[in-house]
């Protein structure tokens, strides 16, 4: 039940409180003002406040009430991902503790858990897929967020109110496998939980891959793998039984899709995927394999455009992360045969990197190379120092149709400093690569013709 307004502060340490939204067991959440954030009248913040609550008869209550607290606390300015909500600051007060995070507007999965609001399938497969590309960069920063539900997953929406994004939030029960000390177990939501995390045992990242497998499967049905009144008959059908295969209960549902969701809920750990690499790809396979109905065809979905670029050399030494912002970052293209990418003695002012495709080069009239998957085209006009020395030299056209991600100086300086510094080294790169190549030229003329 929501607070009074006469019950909202105004502020909490800095910042101005603007309303509430929502509350739980252990903490509630407002949204926030940051005066000191340069962007305008201050940035917004979601501030999740801790308060009293009383512990588990057998929990110490100083020690179990700041559990939660504590472990989002120690991720604060740790997680840098773009499907993860950030921990921006944590402030340990006595009386009220609190933690300052990315205000995401929208909703959760969870609001599109019912039968009358259930997503596309194709939409499905996509957000899972950037859940488990997420998650995946959780676990190498040694964190289990066992407590992946709906509720959990943030849609970012767009202004007509569709979802075009997500972000993995609420790290309170994740378990720090480089922490020293004690932390909380048997944590969760029951209806998300595999067998081995409902007996408390030693858990991995397949216990995360299990869970996003229950959210999948109940953003598909309309309801979750398993349900039950109580919670013995809940934990009983957890252990024991199988869930309903999805191909029956919705139009579309193909056996490729109903294979990754049932392999991702097996009973046992070593029969699911073996890490979140394995699970993310298993479901881009199934865009990209066209296992899913899809309702905008021709459209790039991005996880085809993060495993595209995963696969060019340009971007061998790209992290996830950096991957990601490329692929939010750049124009798209696709260009038809004999398209002029550029002409000679036109200034440049951007750069394009061949995703797929094929272009050719020609000085005065004469073919003098043949560029293409992954390579760069009109990075040396757009390095250049002055102006003069920014115009084509040579005219280039597509020769296969082309798929091109395309950057200009203002785009390339929006993206985070070490994305730019992996592009620098990318473009030394291929530098070096075209001076090696001219050097042989010269000393082997009738060689290199």
């Amino acid at each position: 039940m929501t607070a009074p307004a006469d019950d909202l502060p105004t502020h909490i340490g800095r910042y101005q409180v603007l309303k509430r939204l929502g509350e739980g067991a252990t903490s509630d959440v407002f949204l926030a003002r940051d005066p000191f954030q340069d962007q305008g009248d201050g940035r917004e913040v979601a501030i999740k406040r801790m308060r009293a609550w009383a512990p588990p008869a057998d929990a110490p209550s100083s020690d179990f009430s700041n559990r939660f607290f504590s472990a989002e606390a120690a991720l604060a300015g740790r997680l840098h991902h773009p499907n993860v909500v950030a921990i921006l600051d944590a402030v340990s007060e006595d009386a009220s503790p609190y933690l300052v995070m990315e205000y995401v507007p929208g909703v959760t999965l969870k609001h599109f858990c019912r039968n009358d609001r259930l997503l596309p399938l194709e939409q499905i497969v996509e957000l899972a897929f950037k859940c488990a590309m997420a998650l995946g960069y959780v676990f190498r920063q040694g964190l289990i967020h066992r407590d992946v539900k709906p509720a959990n997953l943030l849609a970012v929406l767009d202004g007509a109110g569709q979802v075009v994004d997500v972000k993995v939030s609420d790290f309170g029960s994740a378990l720090n496998l480089n922490a020293d000390a004690t932390q909380i177990h048997r944590v969760g939501s029951l209806a998300y939980m595999p067998p081995e995390q409902i007996d408390g045992g030693d858990v991995d990242c397949r216990a995360d891959i299990y869970a996003l497998g229950a959210v999948v499967y109940n953003l598909i049905a309309g309801r979750p793998p398993f349900e039950a009144q109580h919670q013995m008959a809940l934990m009983h059908q957890i252990y024991h039984q199988a869930p309903t295969p999805l191909t029956g209960q919705r139009q579309g549902v193909t056996e490729a899709l109903d294979a990754v969701v049932l392999r991702a809920l097996a009973k046992h750990p070593q029969e699911r995927f073996a890490d979140w690499d394995s699970f993310a790809q298993a479901l881009s396979a199934l865009v990209a394999g066209q296992q899913v109905p899809m309702n905008r065809l021709g459209e790039v979905r991005d996880s085809e455009r993060f495993n595209m670029l995963r696969a060019l050399e340009f971007f061998a030494e790209f992290g996830d992360v950096q991957l990601w912002e490329v692929v939010r970052r750049a124009r798209w293209k696709r260009y038809p045969l004999g398209h002029a990418l550029f002409k000679r003695g036109q200034e440049g002012n951007s750069f394009h990197i061949i995703a797929q495709g094929e272009v050719e080069v020609f000085r005065e009239g004469r073919l003098v190379a043949t560029l293409g998957q992954g390579t760069s085209v009109g990075e040396m006009a757009y390095l250049a120092p002055n102006p003069d020395l920014r115009r084509h030299s040579t005219d280039i056209k597509v020769s296969q149709e082309c798929t091109t991600l395309c950057f200009t100086p203002e785009s390339l300086g929006q993206l985070s400093p070490e994305c730019q510094h992996r592009f620098d080294r990318g473009f030394i790169r291929v530098l070096v690569r075209r001076l090696h190549a001219a050097h042989e030229a010269l000393a082997h003329p009738r060689r290199i013709l």
